[in-house]
């Protein structure tokens, strides 16, 4: 087994508490479904947003998911001039057999413009 990373991005459309859990949980469930990912797997999920998206914690709504014994931790990513505003990560870190070009990465609501970048 190998520990590889999973990446997620989404927009928030609100600075909402509602908005954030909502986009945090569409982004996971998405990406433990195109990975075939089992919570005792997880290694650790890290959550970024940008600096306009503070309402709430998105690492709730993995919590709300069920996730409790799971490493969670959310920060705020570098405030890039001219970067997606309402921008939401996750880099989730599992334990697998799979190869890296196996790993499905995930890019919702038009943040398909990351893979290109950082």
């Amino acid at each position: 087994m190998w520990c590889r990373g999973i990446r997620g991005a989404t927009i928030v459309t609100d600075n909402t508490k509602e908005a954030i859990l909502a986009a945090s949980r569409e982004l996971l469930e998405v990406m433990v479904k195109a990975n075939e990912v089992k919570t005792d797997d997880i290694a650790c999920v890290w959550f970024t947003t940008t600096t306009d998206i503070n309402a709430a914690f998105p690492a709730a709504a993995a919590r709300e998911m069920g996730w409790n014994n799971v490493a969670l931790l959310c920060s705020h990513e570098m405030n890039v001039p001219n970067s997606l505003p309402r921008c939401l990560r996750i880099l989730m870190l599992i334990n697998t057999t799979k190869k890296n070009d196996e790993i499905v990465h995930v890019y919702l609501k038009g943040t398909e413009v990351l893979k290109e970048g950082v």
